[in-house]
């Protein structure tokens, strides 16, 4: 038998275990390298400056700061007063119009590659893989009894968990002026703490435990996203008609009339949110392209050709259409085009700021005044 036929026979062997997930239980997807791989590696360094963000200086004061106390914030060599925050309803629309045009176009490739939900999970189940290893490993440690080694890994997991989790909130909190001494010397005031211990609580609540379920049962995106996508929005797809009839390999070979799809599950593994892809569409699907990377491994070692998951769109992958360009799209069109006025409007503003006129009138009707010997008179 070659080394190719034990490795798939190793991957039946293996996907026995990978089901899709009906949110019943915990998914513990398996990592696997590839290029949609690396992009989300990439696609997490955009989570960066968040974290360096509030130690950077500018003129010799915090680049960054939101000075709730003076009703002033500051970004770089921008002061932006209170007057000025009717800006904020057009960064607002921005983001959201922005959100709306790459789902129209990409999918949910925001929360593939950029949500935080996505990314912080990413980085919990990488603390996790590392204390109590891959995903076989981990099942097996949660049914074991408890005994000193599963608690000594279960509480070292939750330690760097609640490390992050800490870390991500009073980042959060830097921005709006607190320094780390506040939390370490007692000056910190109530307020400061309950937000991060919130952020933190949310953090860790959310990437550590619920994960997908997140994603699935709580993200409202998720729901909403089928009235943004339409037949030429290019996701994930099984290429239905070049797969099937699905089916094991027997000795290592393909039988006749049977497709190129072998039923390993290996796309199913990798599933942050545990979905099958070959069952169609689903608000599952957060368009992160991992399956793809799975199957493309899979197919090179059976000797068929790659693609049998793809970024593709409905039109082309069932009625061969060509990819229409964005400028043709209407809705891309609309959207384009509300982008650019409230980016215009916004660049206006923040060209137009002036500073704040105060005007100190005389009040002639006084509660008291204060005589020159001291005294007050009503």
């Amino acid at each position: 038998m070659s080394k190719d036929n034990i490795q798939i026979d190793n991957l039946y062997t293996e996907g026995e275990q990978w089901v899709q997930n009906l949110g019943e239980k915990t998914v513990h997807a398996k990592r696997m390298g590839g290029k949609f791989r690396l992009l989300k590696w990439f696609g997490t360094l955009v989570w960066l400056p968040f974290f360096i963000g509030p130690y950077i200086t500018w003129n010799g004061q915090q680049a960054i700061l939101f000075d709730i106390e003076k009703r002033q914030y500051h970004l770089f060599d921008v002061t932006i007063f209170p007057q000025d925050l009717w800006m904020l309803t057009m960064v607002l629309l921005f983001l959201a119009i922005l959100l709306a045009a790459m789902t129209t176009v990409l999918g949910r490739v925001f929360c593939g590659y950029f949500c935080f939900q996505t990314v912080w999970t990413d980085m919990f189940t990488k603390v996790e893989e590392f204390f109590e290893g891959p995903p076989v490993k981990r099942r097996k440690l949660e049914v074991a009894p408890w005994d000193l080694t599963k608690i000594r890994i279960k509480i070292s997991k939750h330690v760097v968990w609640l490390a992050i989790a800490f870390l991500s909130g009073v980042t959060w909190m830097l921005y709006f002026g607190v320094s780390w001494s506040d939390y370490f010397d007692g000056s910190a005031s109530s307020t400061t703490l309950s937000i991060t211990a919130a952020i933190s609580l949310g953090a860790y609540t959310f990437a550590g435990h619920m994960r997908e379920q997140t994603c699935l049962w709580i993200c409202p995106y998720a729901r909403i996203q089928g009235a943004m996508v339409d037949k030429q929005t290019i996701m994930p797809t099984y290429d239905h008609y070049r797969g099937e009839q699905r089916g094991k390999l027997s000795k290592g070979q393909y039988t006749q009339g049977q497709g190129d799809c072998i039923d390993c599950h290996q796309c199913v593994a990798v599933c942050p949110t545990g979905v099958d892809i070959r069952k169609g569409q689903e608000y599952g699907c957060i368009t992160c392209g991992l399956c793809i990377d799975a199957c493309d491994s899979v197919m090179t070692k059976v000797g068929k050709a790659t693609g049998l998951i793809r970024y593709t769109s409905l039109d082309e992958m069932k009625f061969n259409k060509p990819f229409v360009a964005l400028y043709k799209r209407p809705r891309v069109i609309v959207y384009s085009t509300i982008l650019v006025l409230a980016l215009s409007v916004l660049g206006a503003g923040l060209f137009s700021l002036a500073p704040m006129d105060l005007k100190v009138l005389h009040d002639r009707q006084p509660l008291f005044v204060q005589l020159s010997d001291g005294s007050i008179r009503n």
